[in-house]
């Protein structure tokens, strides 16, 4: 069985998806861009500030999960730019203080909305 997660503390989808999915005792959150959800659009311009925006979306999903980023066992990076690579590691690193989750991150060609970078996160109840 499943079960959707969602809440006003992150961005709506922007299409046909769930901002997470809860089943089996684990928690598939979509791939989060850097939408702030007071505005409803990307506020930041650089890619420091969209990645605290991506994850503090990511943190918002998990908490109406009863989770933190201490669940998060895998993520998908994207950047538009793999050159922001140093700079989002930064940002992204501080949220996980103990062992960081597995990971693969990935340059594409382009990103819903304008954004810089999407991450999709999946955490372990």
């Amino acid at each position: 069985m499943k079960k959707q997660i969602s809440t006003p503390n992150a961005p709506a989808a922007l299409g046909p998806y769930s901002q997470a999915i809860e089943t089996d005792g684990y928690v598939f959150v979509s791939g989060q861009v850097p939408i702030d959800p007071a505005a409803g659009k990307i506020t930041a311009d650089t890619i420091e500030a969209q990645s605290e925006q991506v994850m503090k979306n990511i943190g918002a999903i998990l908490a109406e999960a009863g989770l933190g980023y201490e669940s998060i066992v895998k993520t998908t990076c994207y950047l538009a730019d793999l050159a922001d690579f140093a700079a989002f590691n930064a940002v992204y690193g501080a949220y996980f203080k103990d062992a960081a989750p597995a990971r693969a991150c990935f340059q594409v060609a382009a990103l819903p909305a304008g954004a810089k970078l999407e991450v999709e996160a999946i955490a372990v109840k």
